[in-house]
């Protein structure tokens, strides 16, 4: 196997803050312009086709984030495997892990996208879609699923990339992919007059050309090449991939089932409510970007440093990462503390009554929108209050997540997860009949706390170990 110097980046050897710097800025600049795509893609629905759009956008959006958090964690496992073959240089078992990597995700692709027409429309059903937006809910998630094969294309080619220690690359692909989507989203919606459905192709097309970039990057710069000995499946690293990749899906799957609870829970508070919290969770969604690439690139640090099985670097990358992780989750919640109200007004226009027609299926359907602006703001505003409060609890609990999944261990993260759901769907049940909507809010805090106590004391116990057991 070989591969570019330029192309790869040894996470074994430096000091650890500016190692973690240097490959997390690059990944979370990548992850700020991905999670544009839904930005401005609910910056534009809100603003062009109305508030009841916005409301249908963040009626989606668990339902969203269960087709990307199993791919996303089931690729992250497989990573995991070829950084600890990599940092051990070990170029037969690394190439084995990469061939068995595309394997995972053709099923992968094949699987979820069947799987996904199938329950999307009983799903919204099930989860008490308001019916007002009932329709155009299912319709931007059907087409969103129809393109699950692009998604595990692009997370495939950036988990590799990555996992050699290249985190520039996804980072180009997704600015590229940022600026089409904006510009896509624009000519469906704007021009094109195409309502939802719109917003949904700008999204699919747009991570078509950031897998097809970082797959043109792969090959020109021979970041690797796989021996034809090697195109083979060996069952032991399979194995190992599906132990370590299966549970850190299931870890997203879990958090996912546990967002429906919620969802259904905030549908049930009308439209009015679901507009303010799918604004707010925008945000949220937006400031949280930083932690999940510091989690990214400690589990490429720690995942590197097992390899060699240097326990105390792992402790100090560790500790380098929440110092840095805190630090930004301060900022972040200055954001939404001084900022969140206007920017929410941004997604929330519609003042008053007003008509408008909206593209769903083959139908223009005409929808009277009635939408208390101020009451919709408000209400966000309280959410990203109650967020910015606890939000270092947030980092913190990605980033030490993802350092025992580096450590080789996917069954603890997995159970943190449980434990968020059990609180989130607690508050979502039982504290909203006491305080109200706010129970959800706070479902959120307590989430981030009762995982937060596990995976540390998890971390502690496995740490005192000796190396040869990590």
């Amino acid at each position: 196997m070989t591969h570019s110097q330029n192309a790869v980046k040894d996470l074994t050897h430096g000091n650890p803050i500016s190692l973690l710097l240097s490959f997390s800025l690059p990944l979370m600049l990548g992850n700020i312009f991905q999670q544009l795509y839904t930005f401005v893609d609910a910056l534009i629905v809100g603003q062009k086709i109305g508030s009841y759009a916005m409301a249908a956008l963040g009626a989606t959006e668990w339902i969203t984030f269960i087709m990307f958090g199993v791919i996303t964690g089931i690729t992250q496992g497989c990573s995991v495997v070829i950084s600890k073959y990599f940092g051990t240089k070990e170029e037969d078992n690394l190439e084995k892990s990469i061939y068995s990597t595309y394997i995972i995700c053709i099923i992968l692709a094949i699987c979820f996208t069947i799987i996904g027409q199938l329950v999307v429309y009983p799903a919204l059903v099930l989860l008490k879609t308001p019916t007002e937006i009932l329709e155009f809910s299912y319709l931007y998630l059907k087409i969103l699923y129809a393109g699950i094969p692009v998604t595990v294309f692009y997370n495939m080619l950036a988990a590799i990339m990555r996992a050699l220690g290249n985190s520039r690359q996804p980072l180009n692909a997704m600015v590229i992919a940022s600026i089409c989507n904006i510009i896509l989203d624009i000519l469906f919606i704007v021009v094109f007059h195409m309502g939802i459905a719109g917003a949904a192709y700008a999204t699919v097309l747009a991570q078509l050309l950031a897998s097809l970039y970082c797959l043109v990057f792969i090959r020109r710069s021979h970041m690797y090449q796989l021996s034809a000995s090697n195109k083979t499946l060996s069952k032991d690293l399979l194995k190992e991939q599906i132990t370590l990749g299966l549970p850190m899906g299931a870890q997203n799957l879990i958090s996912s089932i546990g967002g429906l609870v919620v969802q259904a829970t905030a549908n049930s508070f009308g439209v009015l409510f679901v507009t303010g919290y799918a604004a707010a969770n925008k945000l949220y969604a937006l400031l949280e970007i930083a932690a999940t690439s510091y989690a990214q690139g400690t589990l490429t640090f720690t995942a590197q440093n097992r390899g060699i099985d240097n326990t105390k670097r792992i402790k100090d990358g560790l500790i380098a990462s929440l110092l840095i992780g805190c630090i930004t989750a301060i900022l972040m919640s200055c954001i939404m503390l001084f900022a969140g109200h206007g920017i929410l007004g941004l997604f929330i226009t519609d003042v008053g009554s007003t008509t408008k027609s909206v593209i769903s299926s083959n139908n223009v359907i005409n929808i009277n929108t009635i939408v208390d602006t101020e009451t919709a703001i408000q209400i966000g505003h309280q959410f990203l209050t109650i967020l910015a409060f606890g939000f270092p609890l947030l980092y913190s609990l990605y980033i030490i997540r993802a350092c025992i999944q580096g450590l080789g261990n996917s069954l603890f993260p997995m159970l943190s997860s449980f434990i968020q759901v059990i609180m989130r769907v607690s508050c979502a049940l039982f504290l909203t009949k006491l305080i109200g909507h706010s129970g959800i809010f706070w479902g959120e805090i307590c989430a981030w706390v009762g995982a937060d106590i596990f995976l540390l004391s998890v971390f502690i116990l496995k740490i005192r170990n000796k190396s040869k057991h990590l």
